[in-house]
This record gives structure tokens, C-alpha cells and sequence, in this order.
């Protein structure tokens, strides 16, 4: 071990300060030692509470769960029991039906073996009346027969002799009705004859004609060396064509009554000078207005109009 000399403490304070350092450093692992203790409880006692809450919850959640299968089950049973008791009671209202069913059937036919009995005997009621009525009514037929039977041949007899007669006389009106319409048919068809062999005749004829006429034309037409304008005015002229065409003029000119008015313009004196033959011109354009318009008037009746005025003659 090293020691200071007098006066100089340097190893004294050496070991001061290890002692120090050494304290210090003690203080410092205790303060971590006592922190990681403490952070470490602290983390303890956080897992401990988040454990106990997760342990909390997955309990809460396996009972929830727990609980909602039991409502499950327990819903599923009452369901099966209410399904059960449906079935049951259908069964009971089928098998009350059925019963009902039944019964009905019963009653019916019970009621309807009353009614069928009852119908039967009045069935047969019905029957032995009506073979009653049947041979009632067989015994006044036969009666009746008996008493009209003979008047009844009597009339018969008659009402053929009449019919026979009616018959043969009917048969002699139509065959004299036939023979009538027999000689009407022959007069006929000798009369359809006659006719037919007219117009034969007048065909024939009209042929005749027509040919003959073809070869008189033929002849002029040869004669006039095939001039057709000659053939024409020879027809006209021979068929007297144009004194027909002048009568017919002169009968159209005959009923048209015509007014012709003659007149002149008068003397021509005192006209003189360099527009003398103008001045001719219009006097005689106006002369001549008077008697114009007097001969429409009479051809017409129209009357001029009343601007003109009146001129002389």
C-alpha cells in the first residue's frame, strides 16, 4: 500500500475519490436496481390487469355465448314443441274432420234410403195409376172406335169418290192446259222461223248490195284511173250532195233575218287645205257612227253609251 508523505495527500485523495466513485456508482446501481424494480412491478401488476381484463372479457364473451346457445336450444326446443302441438292438433282437427265427414256421410245416407223409400212407394203408386188411366183410356178408345167406326168408313168411302173425281177432272184441264201450250210452242218456233228466214234473206241481200256497190266502185275507180278527188266530186254530184249543202245555206241564211243598212257619207265640200285628207278621214269616221250604232240597236237591241251623245247623220 502506497502512503502519502507529509504534505502531499495525492494517494489520500485518490482513494477518496475511488471510495466516492465507488459510493456513487452503488447509489446509481441501487436507483436502477429500485427503477427496474419498480417499472418491473408496474409491468407486473399491467399484465396482471390487462390478463385479468382479457380473462374478464373472454368470459363475459364465452357466457354471452354460453347463454346465446341456451336461448338457441331452448328456442329450438319450444319450437319443436310448438311443431309437435301444431301436428297434434292438425291431427285432432283432421281426425275431427274426418269423423264430421263421416257423419255427414251417415246422415246423408240415411236420408236418402228415407227418401229413395218413400219415392219407391210413391213410384209405384205412380205406376200402377198410370197402368190404371192406360187401359181406362184402351177401353174408351175401343169404345169410341166402335161407335165412329162405321160413320168413319162411310166418310172415307165419300171423301175418295170426291178426290177421284177432283183428280180426273184436274187431269183433263192439264192435258187440255198442255196441248194449248204445245200449238203455242209450235206457232212459236213456226213464227221464229219466219223470222229468221227474213233476215237470212235481207243478210243476203245487204251482202248482194254491198258487193255490187264494191264493184261499181271499182269500175268509176278504174274509169278515173284511180283518181280518188274525181271519185269524190262525181259521188257528190251524182248522190246530189252539193244542191243538198246549198239548200241547207240558204235556209241558214233564210232564218238568220238579217238587217242590211246602206248608207253614204254625204257631199265632201268645204273641206280644203293641207289636212284635207285627214280631216276627211275623221269627218267620215263620225258620219259613219250614227247609222253603225242605229244598226246594232236593231240587230241587237244594245244601245250605245251615254258619253258618245248624239251625232247627225
Amino acid at each position: 500500500q502506497l502512503v502519502d508523505v507529509p504534505g502531499h495527500e495525492y494517494f489520500s485523495y485518490l482513494g477518496q475519490k475511488t471510495q466516492m466513485e465507488a459510493a456513487n456508482q452503488a447509489r446509481i446501481d441501487v436507483s436502477e436496481a429500485k427503477m427496474k424494480g419498480e417499472i418491473g412491478a408496474k409491468e407486473r401488476n399491467g399484465l396482471t390487469v390487462q390478463n385479468a381484463a382479457k380473462i374478464d372479457a373472454e368470459s363475459k364473451i364465452i357466457m354471452i355465448q354460453r347463454q346465446g346457445e341456451g336461448t338457441k336450444e331452448e328456442i329450438k326446443v319450444k319450437t319443436e314443441i310448438k311443431v309437435f302441438e301444431n301436428h297434434k292438433e292438425a291431427d285432432v282437427a283432421k281426425a275431427n274432420a274426418e269423423l264430421a265427414m263421416k257423419k255427414a256421410a251417415w246422415t246423408k245416407d240415411s236420408q236418402v234410403a228415407e227418401v229413395e223409400a218413400t219415392k219407391a212407394v210413391a213410384l209405384r203408386e205412380a205406376e200402377l195409376q198410370t197402368q190404371v188411366e192406360k187401359m181406362n183410356a184402351l177401353t174408351r178408345t175401343e169404345k169410341l172406335k166402335a161407335e165412329f167406326l162405321s160413320k168413319a168408313s162411310v166418310e172415307y168411302e165419300t171423301k175418295v169418290q170426291e178426290a177421284n173425281w177432283e183428280l180426273y177432272n184436274k187431269q183433263k184441264q192439264a192435258e187440255a192446259v198442255l196441248y194449248e201450250k204445245q200449238k203455242e210452242a209450235e206457232a212459236q218456233r213456226a213464227a221464229a222461223d219466219a223470222a229468221f228466214y227474213s233476215k237470212q234473206r235481207e243478210a243476203e241481200g245487204l251482202v248482194a248490195l254491198a258487193s255490187a256497190q264494191g264493184t261499181y266502185l271499182r269500175t268509176l275507180l278504174d274509169a278515173l284511173q284511180n283518181d280518188y278527188s274525181a271519185l269524190r266530186d262525181f259521188l257528190m254530184i251524182n248522190n246530189g250532195a252539193y244542191l243538198e249543202i246549198a239548200k241547207t245555206n240558204a235556209i241558214a241564211v233564210r232564218d238568220l233575218q238579217p238587217k242590211i243598212s246602206v248608207w253614204n257619207n254625204g257631199g265632201e265640200q268645204g273641206i280644203s287645205g293641207g289636212g284635207g285628207n285627214a280631216m276627211k278621214d275623221i269627218a267620215g269616221l263620225y258620219k259613219m257612227l250614227p247609222p253603225v250604232l242605229d244598226t246594232v240597236y236593231e240587230q241587237t237591241g244594245m244601245q250605245p253609251p251615254a258619253w258618245i251623245g248624239t251625232l247627225n247623220k
